[in-house]
């Protein structure tokens, strides 16, 4: 895109985007939000920030193709559920929690764990989409 009131846009938009993205996955197990509106919001952070730029720029903060996020998402939020049966402490998905708070981020549980899988799964998800469309087109 040629516009430069985009591109400058862009530049400020994405560490804010991904900042506002971090805290609903923060404060998803509390309020509304959580890993997947989080996840949206970072793809739709990198996604304005490629189409400012051009796909090139707006993939080179991916050493990797995006779609690697996806297993490890996937597998990052299937092992915080499978947790409290190995360990014995109770039913699949069953919330475990670290007993004292973690300064910023507060209760430090499983369920923190599956949002972080939820979040990179629908980061990876979205963002393999919308460069591959944009890569065929």
């Amino acid at each position: 895109m040629k516009s430069i009131i985009l591109k400058a846009a862009a530049g400020f938009l994405l560490p804010l985007l991904l900042l506002f993205s971090l805290f609903l996955l923060l404060r998803g197990h509390y309020l509304p939000g959580g890993g997947f509106v989080g996840g949206l919001v970072a793809s739709i952070a990198f996604v304005l920030h490629a189409f400012a730029g051009g796909m090139k720029k707006g993939q080179k903060y991916f050493p990797f193709h995006p779609g690697f996020l996806m297993p490890v998402g996937l597998l990052l939020a299937f092992l915080s559920a499978l947790l409290p049966m190995v360990t014995g402490d109770g039913a699949f998905m069953t919330g475990l929690w670290y007993p004292h708070p973690v300064p910023v981020i507060g209760m430090l549980g499983t369920a923190l764990f599956f949002d972080l899988g939820v979040y990179l799964l629908v980061v990876g998800v979205t963002l393999t989409i919308i460069f591959t469309i944009v890569e065929a087109a």
